[in-house]
This record gives structure tokens, C-alpha cells and sequence, in this order.
């Protein structure tokens, strides 16, 4: 019995610096074609794999009924931001290192796509948050991230001050690395490395955790599901900070003014076949279970 009916779109997203990856992707788009679906890649993607018949530039890729990631937590995050605010489920099947967000292994790619065309995953919503940078005296975009957004110096040797308030009510001002601002799913990624706490995904709200910062007297602080984080630069000496999104920089061409950050309006569905819960991935992962 199939969940998805044949001729259906699925996007595939590999890591093409992976070649397990691309190997992977070629089996599952040969084995979706043979079950009579519509496999398709980014059209950079589909060069990497030797599948250009199946290679779409990225304005066309639209809302696929399911996204499968190839490779590690970095490509899942690629597939979220591929498919943008859609709520297209995604399938991470761990290739990499970590796989902390992956809901399959790799070893047995036809029965993971068999159990996943049947219906038979779990899909877990995990929540966004969205970023409004400002550079130059003008607003320069809008950016959603599943992980975090990151603040902090650009390059040089120099730590940037920056300031932080919650609901217009200052918490902070630091000369610091940069700051972090992280969804519970976020949490276990940089937020960790950076001495933040880990959240459980069920929570809603956003981690901010200072890197290095030049004092003894901060902690993290954990904010609410209806609280606007807004980080700015007060001081012009100190202010050469960009601003990064999962992992990619945002064009920092003029000076930083401020992000405003906040709970996004559209959760991520990953969706899970290896029957453990987020507990037991933790313990796995991070404490030797």
C-alpha cells in the first residue's frame, strides 16, 4: 500500500561533496522511477549526480510532496531551505558524520524509501525562526532559519560589542566572538558548542548564547514563543559583525545595524523511520547510550 500515489514530485537534495551521497541519490532516483514517481534535484545537484534529465532550477522547484536528504545534518538543512516555507515533509537519511536530524540510516536505501512511499514515518514539526537584518539604515532581507542565526565578527582578529533586548528591553551588552540565537532544535548544534543548554524540539521559544564574551558575569538565557530578540551594533569601533543563517553568511556589503529575531509562522516536518525519539538520539549522539 502506498502513502504517495505514483506520478508524484520528490525532491532529492545530496551532499555532492559526499560520494556516498551521489551514489545514494542515483539509486533512489532509479528506484522512484521504476515505482513510477517524478524524481527531481536542484539543477547545481543534478550536474553533481550525472542527472541533469532531472535537474530544475531552484525558482521551480515549488512544493514537492516529499524531500528526501541525502547525506548529513547540513544537507537536511539544505532541503529546508530548498523548499522554503512549505510544509513538505523531509526524510534525512544519514550519510554523514552526526545525523542527529536524520530519521533513517543508509544501509538499506530500498526499504527506507519503501517504509517512507507506505506511509509508515513519523513526521515531527520542529520550529523556525525568522530574521530581519538591517544593513546600512535599511532592511536587507528576511531570513528563516531551522537552526540558528548567528551574529558576530566577520573575519578579523577583533570581537564585535553588540547589544541585545527582549521586547525592547535591553539583557546585554557584550564585547564578544558574536552571539547565538537558536531554535530547540538548534540547540544541540552550535548553541552546545558554545556552552548553550540543550532544549527538547517539543518547546517552543529561541536559546541566546553569547560567544566567548569578555566577561564572567552572562549565561544563556531561554525566551518565550511570542518574544521579539532584536541584537544590534551600539558601538561603531566594535560593529564589523555579519550575520549567518544554518551555517550561510548573509551578503554583509555595508555595516550591520541590527537583526530582529523571532518564533517563524511555518514549523519543519522531518519525518522519522528508525523508531527512536529525540531522548534516545541525544543519548546516542551526545552521552554514549
Amino acid at each position: 500500500m502506498r502513502y504517495w500515489e505514483a506520478d508524484v514530485r520528490i525532491l532529492l537534495v545530496p551532499n555532492p561533496a559526499n560520494p556516498r551521497s551521489v551514489a545514494a541519490t542515483r539509486q533512489v532516483s532509479a528506484r522512484l522511477i521504476a515505482l513510477g514517481y517524478e524524481p527531481f534535484l536542484d539543477a547545481d545537484d543534478a550536474e553533481a549526480c550525472d542527472l541533469v534529465g532531472h535537474g530544475v532550477p531552484r525558482s521551480e522547484i515549488g512544493e514537492p510532496e516529499l524531500s528526501i536528504a541525502l547525506g548529513g545534518d547540513g544537507t537536511i538543512l539544505k532541503a529546508v531551505h530548498l523548499i522554503g516555507v512549505s510544509e513538505v515533509p523531509v526524510l534525512g537519511v544519514n550519510l554523514g558524520r552526526l545525523g542527529f536530524l536524520s530519521g533513517a540510516g543508509g544501509d538499506r536505501l530500498d526499504d527506507v524509501l519503501d517504509a517512507a512511499l507506505a506511509g509508515e514515518a513519523r513526521v515531527e514539526r520542529r520550529q523556525t525562526i525568522e530574521g530581519i537584518v538591517r544593513l546600512g539604515g535599511r532592511d536587507a532581507g528576511s531570513y528563516r532559519a531551522l537552526n540558528e542565526v548567528f551574529v558576530g565578527r566577520s573575519g578579523g582578529a577583533r570581537g564585535v560589542e553588540l547589544e541585545v533586548t527582549v521586547n525592547e528591553t535591553p539583557v546585554g551588552r557584550w564585547v564578544c566572538d558574536g552571539l547565538v540565537v537558536a531554535t530547540p532544535t538548534g540547540s544541540t548544534a552550535y548553541a552546545l558548542s558554545a556552552g548553550g543548554p540543550i532544549v527538547s524540539p517539543d518547546v517552543r521559544g529561541m536559546v541566546i548564547v553569547p560567544v566567548a564574551p569578555h566577561t564572567l558575569g552572562v549565561r544563556p538565557l531561554v525566551t518565550g514563543p511570542a518574544d521579539v530578540i532584536r541584537v544590534s551594533c551600539p558601538n561603531p569601533a566594535r560593529a564589523d559583525a555579519c550575520v549567518t543563517v544554518d551555517g550561510d553568511q548573509v551578503p554583509c556589503r555595508t555595516a550591520l545595524d541590527s537583526v530582529e529575531i523571532r518564533v517563524g509562522e511555518h514549523d519543519v516536518r522531518l519525518m522519522r523511520l528508525d523508531g527512536q525519539d529525540f531522548y534516545a538520539t541525544l543519548s546516542r549522539t551526545f552521552l554514549g547510550g
